[in-house]
Parts: structure tokens; C-alpha cells; sequence
């Protein structure tokens, strides 16, 4: 599961909170204003209940009182509806509705035993209000006033409250994204520099800010690029001084093995064997000092040019005596791809040179492109490369299984290294997998090198 970046976690962050303070907020006044509301409205329904109880009371203090005509000269608009319980009956002003039966038979016995009694019921799915109250030792009164509209109100309240917390979380997470992206700017400004100097481009800097809390930040940055800076330029310096200084010595000494090969055949054996030995290992240690080289010029920026990219891997197979019909270039890909064309000219020739010497000899060198990303595959018909040494083979003196140890028999375990330092320098990616049917097949990606 891909973990959240942390603009959206702190957007996320904000929204939440947000949320929950509007939502408590909410809930708050939503109780409140609920218990203002019914407590104002119970307090109206008792006084009306104690008003139209008096009125019935009076009206039922003759000899035959008429108890409907009693409850029907009340002025208990439409939301109150009266009922009388007397003497075993109930009477109200018209037909009865399921009144009756919403009456709880407790608050029957509450009210018949002389206490007045209030209780919030439901009449035919509607919210009510009842009211009971004694007004002889046989006759009692109830009330049930209707709570319809208070109940719309409180539904409208809480929709109203419900879209103000949405409205306030929404506005919580879009501060929260812009409060991160105003103070994650500096830390981007960090990452890109970063990445221009990775690539080598050892002149990226961080500008200078008139904010005292990131002025150390950008400070400190730039004095560590300068330090780094001048730590690898005194490396490769130093590596390429030690270089050029061993060739001469080395030049001489293969002008002296030259000599004793053309002389092999005047030699005994162990003479002629142990000279053989020599200018091999001249041989090796020149393409050493060579590869040194190359690597101490690696940290340099990528000079980007229009190149033939086939045309180079055509020559790198004619000048090692292979067929320039092992290049294959995959249907519609741009002849000439932006790259630097001295680094793509040393990775064509080190990766044929590698399947070569480790893999019986290359079997076709692939160009094609996707979404301008230029790709360069080599295949061999060789043993393959283990998957546990796919990573490692790429590293400087390693070769194969034998990880960070120094490379023995023909080459100098630079080679591969070599191709990720160029591929790096272009920010692609170097790696090596099988090829169907056999052998290996190493893989380069070239970001930005088509359109």
C-alpha cells in the first residue's frame, strides 16, 4: 500500500481536525438550541393544558354537562388536541384518532391518582407532546399538543449544521494544502537542487531567503555543496593525475614487452610464456588507467547533442569485428536521440565489450523508446546473470559473484560500472535480466533523450 506524501497528510490532517472541531461545535448547538426549543415549547403546552383544564373543569360544574360540546368551546387552535377520561370513558371533540391508545397506561395511573404528569409520545408517527392532569377523583384531563414543526426545525437545523462542518473541513484540508505548500517550498527548492547535483551539475544552489528561520537552512546547503564540490574535484584530480602519470611508465613498459614478443621465438618456453604473461597484464592494466580515466571524467555534467545513436552502436560492433546487422532499431524510433554522445559511445561499447568477454558474444543490440525515454538492450547467448548479482554487478572491481573483490582474467571489473556512472549522469537506470531463450539481457534508459 503506497503511504500518503506529507502535503496530503497534513492536508489530511487538517481536514480531520477541521471536522471534528465543526462537528463537536455542532453537536453542541444542536443540543442546545434542542433543549431551548422543547423546554420553551413544554412550558407553553402546560400552561395551555392548565388554562383549557380549568376552562373544562368549569364547564362540567353543572348537573348534565355536555363533555364534546365542554371539549369543542376550547380554542385550542390546530396543533392541541384535548381528551377527557371519565368515569370509564373517554370523550374528545371528534372521532378518535388513536389518541387514546397513545396515552401510556402509567402515566394513566399517575394522573388518576391526582399528580400531573408530562411525557413526550409518538401519535400516528408524529412527535407529541402530552399533558395529563386531575381534575376529580374520576375525571381526568390530557392534552397532546403536536410537535410536527419543532421537529422540521430541528431536522432543518441539523442539515444547516451537517453542511457547515463539511463546509468547514473542505476549508480546513484547502488551508492545510496551501499552509504545506507554502512551507514545504523550501524543502522542494532542497530536492531539486539535490537532484541537479546528483546529476552532476555541482553548480545548483539554494537562493538566498530573507526568512530568518530557513536562512540557516539555505546557508548550510550551500556551504555542504561547496565543501562536496571540492572534495570530488580533488578526487578526480587526484585520480586522474595518477592516471596520466602511470601512462608513461606504462607505455614504456609496453614498448619492452613488444619487444620481447617479437623476439618469443629466439626464447626457451618459461622465457616465452612468462613474457606472454607480461604484456598481457600491460595490456590489462592499460585499459585499467584507461577506465580510470574515464570514471575521474564522470562527475561531469551531461552535454546533451543530437545523436545517431544507431550509427554509434553500428561502429561499436564493425570496430570489434561483428556484424552491423546485429543492431536493431524497433519501428518509428527517432534516428537521433538528445544525449551526450562521448558517455552513450562509452556505454554502447562497454556493454558489447561485456557480453563479449561474460557472454559468449552478443546476439543483437535493440534501440526503441517509450514515453522519450531512449532504450538500449543487449542481449548475449552466455550462463545469464543470477538475479542476487543483478544489482551488485554494476558496482566498481566486481564481477559476477565475486562482489567487492577485484576482478581477475580479462577486464578490469570497471566496465558495467562505467555504463551506470554514464546512465546515472543521463538520471536513467542501468540493470540486467534474462533474455527469452536464454543468456542475459543488459538494459539502459535514457530519460529526455526523444521528444
Amino acid at each position: 500500500m503506497r503511504r500518503l506524501g506529507l502535503r496530503a497528510r497534513v492536508s489530511a490532517g487538517f481536514a480531520v481536525g477541521a471536522l471534528l472541531l465543526s462537528a463537536s461545535m455542532a453537536l453542541v448547538s444542536y443540543e442546545l438550541t434542542r433543549r431551548s426549543l422543547l423546554d420553551e415549547r413544554e412550558r407553553t403546552a402546560v400552561r395551555a393544558a392548565y388554562f383549557d383544564a380549568a376552562v373544562v373543569r368549569t364547564g362540567l360544574d353543572t348537573e348534565d354537562p355536555d363533555v364534546v360540546e365542554v371539549l369543542r368551546s376550547l380554542d385550542t387552535g390546530g396543533i392541541r388536541r384535548p381528551l377527557l377520561h371519565r368515569e370509564d370513558d373517554w370523550y374528545a371533540r371528534t372521532a378518535d384518532a388513536g389518541l387514546t391508545a397513545a396515552i401510556p397506561v402509567d402515566l394513566q395511573r399517575l394522573v388518576h391518582a391526582g399528580e400531573p404528569a408530562v411525557q413526550r409520545v409518538r401519535v400516528n408517527g408524529q412527535p407529541t407532546l402530552l399533558v395529563g392532569l386531575p381534575l376529580a377523583p374520576s375525571t381526568s384531563y390530557y392534552e397532546l399538543t403536536s410537535l410536527r414543526e419543532l421537529d422540521q426545525t430541528l431536522q432543518v437545523l441539523a442539515l444547516a449544521l451537517t453542511a457547515v462542518a463539511i463546509v468547514v473541513a473542505g476549508s480546513g484540508a484547502a488551508l492545510g494544502w496551501y499552509a504545506t505548500r507554502h512551507s514545504l517550498r523550501p524543502l522542494t527548492a532542497v530536492a531539486d537542487a539535490a537532484q541537479e547535483i546528483a546529476a552532476g551539475n555541482f553548480s545548483a544552489r539554494l537562493a538566498t531567503t530573507t526568512d530568518p528561520d530557513l536562512t540557516r537552512l539555505s546557508t548550510s546547503f550551500n556551504h555542504m555543496v561547496d565543501q562536496l564540490s571540492r572534495r570530488i574535484e580533488r578526487d578526480r584530480r587526484f585520480a586522474a593525475d595518477v592516471s596520466h602519470e602511470l601512462r608513461s611508465p606504462l607505455q614504456t613498459l609496453s614498448a619492452a614487452a613488444s619487444v620481447l614478443a617479437r623476439r618469443r621465438a629466439h626464447l626457451d618456453e618459461r622465457t616465452a610464456t612468462a613474457a606472454g604473461l607480461v604484456a598481457d597484464e600491460i595490456t590489462r592494466f592499460q585499459q585499467l588507467v584507461n577506465d580510470l580515466i574515464q570514471l575521474a571524467r564522470s562527475d561531469q555534467p551531461v552535454d546533451r547533442t543530437p545523436v545517431d545513436v544507431a550509427a554509434l552502436a553500428r561502429r561499436a560492433c564493425q570496430a570489434r569485428g561483428l556484424p552491423d546487422t546485429l543492431v536493431r532499431v524497433e519501428r518509428d524510433v527517432a534516428p537521433t536521440w538528445l544525449v551526450d554522445e562521448r558517455r552513450v559511445e562509452q556505454i554502447l561499447a562497454n556493454l558489447v565489450d561485456n557480453a563479449l568477454r561474460h557472454g559468449g558474444g552478443p546476439v543483437a543490440v535493440r534501440l526503441s523508446q517509450r514515453d522519450g525515454t531512449g532504450i538500449v538492450e543487449v542481449d548475449d547467448e552466455g550462463p545469464g546473470v543470477p538475479p542476487e548479482d543483478r544489482e551488485i554487478i554494476f558496482d566498481r572491481f566486481v564481477r559476477g559473484r565475486a562482489a567487492h573483490s577485484r576482478a581477475d582474467g580479462d577486464g578490469t571489473g570497471l566496465g558495467l560500472a562505467l555504463v551506470a556512472e554514464h546512465v546515472a549522469a543521463h538520471r536513467g537506470r542501468a540493470s540486467a535480466g534474462d533474455r527469452p531463450g536464454g543468456g542475459a539481457c543488459f538494459r539502459v534508459e535514457l530519460p529526455g533523450a526523444l521528444p
